[in-house]
């Protein structure tokens, strides 16, 4: 990691936070969203807008939910839950990182990639709720 990408997440922040696009979404959608640069073990988005995919966990309003991201670097244990969803034409196989759900403003989703199955989606909150016990 750069010191520079701290400045660089800066300006995409601001920019960010100046657009007001509404964006529709649901729990259990998948989005691109501008992560950001972040700092220790919390997960960063990646290119010039910082972007990671996450699940849309639990929306609040049309301006805040909850969500986890996802990382294509297949990972085992209580921290993580596999599943598969369609992307476009192809199946796309990922982990939720469970351990990294957090609050976050609609306004930097991006675009929808797709939504993990209801049963999936059940699954996973099962497994968060274990997480937290």
């Amino acid at each position: 990691m750069i010191e520079n990408d701290f400045d660089k997440w800066n300006k995409v922040k601001k920019d960010t936070h100046k657009e007001n696009v509404l964006v529709g979404f649901r729990n259990r959608d998948i989005f691109y969203i501008k992560m950001g640069q972040n700092i220790g073990f919390e997960q960063n988005g990646k290119g010039d807008n910082f972007v990671r995919p996450v699940i849309i966990f639990k929306k609040f309003n049309k301006n805040m939910f909850f969500g986890i991201p996802l990382s294509t670097q297949i990972k085992e244990g209580r921290f993580y839950y596999y599943f598969e969803f369609k992307k476009g034409k192809t199946i796309s196989k990922n982990i939720a990182l469970l351990s990294q759900l957090k609050l976050y403003s609609s306004n930097r989703l991006l675009n929808k990639i797709g939504v993990i199955s209801t049963n999936d989606f059940e699954n996973m909150k099962k497994k968060f709720m274990e997480l937290i016990k």
